[in-house]
């Protein structure tokens, strides 16, 4: 450290800080209660270890971000696959900062309320980095802005735009916040230039109280994608769920046949793995050999693409989904 630098303050999880932009927020979204005793988050099977990130392509996927001062959901959501991604030379770059005005129980992205603070630069921060890469495929995704009228929705189109322009053969992917359930801010982000639009459902409808926070519904996502795949049909369409968070066989069943009526395109399932003790349990850990299941279901049911495995997450090789082999995944007890 060279002097005269600060000493970065370490913030200890459930905790309020203050931001670098001057709004308060809480580490990893989920307040510790006092007096508590947080289950352990436990011990993962064999199937769920992970590699370190190391090597030089991942610490160049490092600088590159630091850089053009973006944020990925790849650290911000603690997300297992950042070693394998950023050695790849992929991210997916996370719009509108790093703290969100929700607080889902699943989720370990810092949540409070960033008073409508955007970074005006981000636009063209976000296409200087994905031309810096070369990358043919980028996804964007972000925190929920609630405290912005649109949502985020004009950024989101500028953001898609400047890629474009710096990289006409790009193919852009959002994975978007709800917006409220207004279509019409929906429709700013569908006529952006993106090739597919993903809202995550993240569970079964049983379940979306209390994994999900209080303000999103499966009843609004269903409604966002199928407004999306009706408003544009040339877009695929894209959600992703948890499991390990209660659900049971005929709800994921249930699911998968609600989002055929809407003409979903792609789902993707994967294992919910606990971020911090102080969020949600994992109440099983799903083998391999049921991440194949689901995947059969799906494809029988006429879904495009099933990705579904134990890393999976909804960008996770995320330009490889219509290979039609699972994006490449082996699941392997």
């Amino acid at each position: 450290m060279q002097r005269g630098e600060r000493i970065p303050v370490v913030v200890k999880s459930g905790n309020k800080f203050e931001t670098e932009h001057g709004f308060s927020a809480i580490k990893n979204g989920v307040k510790e209660r006092k007096g508590s005793h947080p289950e352990p988050i436990g011990r993962k099977p064999g199937w769920l270890k992970v590699k370190l990130p190391t090597g030089g392509k991942y610490q160049d996927m490092k600088s590159n971000v630091r850089t053009n001062r973006l944020a990925t959901v790849c650290e911000e959501s603690m997300c297992p696959n950042i070693g394998e991604c950023w050695s790849a030379g992929t991210a997916t770059i996370m719009l509108m900062g790093a703290v969100c005005t929700r607080a889902c129980k699943f989720c370990a992205v810092d949540t409070g309320n960033p008073k409508g603070w955007l970074d005006k630069d981000e636009p063209q921060n976000a296409a200087d980095s994905v031309a810096a890469t070369g990358l043919k495929y980028i996804v964007l995704t972000s925190v929920d802005r609630d405290d912005l009228d649109d949502g985020g929705a004009q950024h989101y189109a500028d953001c898609v735009k400047a890629i474009i322009k710096a990289s006409p053969a790009v193919n852009v992917e959002t994975l978007t916040p709800d917006f409220k359930g207004n279509l019409a801010h929906l429709e700013i982000v569908l006529d952006s230039g993106i090739k597919v639009f993903a809202q995550n459902l993240e569970t079964v409808k049983r379940l979306t109280h209390p994994v999900r926070d209080p303000r999103a519904s499966y009843e609004t996502t269903m409604d966002l994608l199928a407004h999306s795949k009706k408003y544009r049909p040339d877009i695929l369409t894209k959600t992703s769920l948890m499991l390990g968070l209660g659900e049971t066989d005929e709800e994921i069943m249930e699911t998968m046949e609600d989002l055929r009526k809407i003409n979903l395109d792609i789902v993707t399932f994967g294992q919910y793995l606990r971020p911090t003790p102080n969020h949600l349990p994992v109440e099983r850990y799903v083998s391999p050999a049921d991440f194949d299941k689901y995947r059969q279901w799906g494809l029988e049911l006429g879904f495009k693409e099933v990705v579904s495995g134990p890393f999976v997450r909804s960008s996770y090789r995320a330009e490889r989904a219509l290979e039609g082999n699972n994006a490449g995944i082996k699941n392997v007890d």
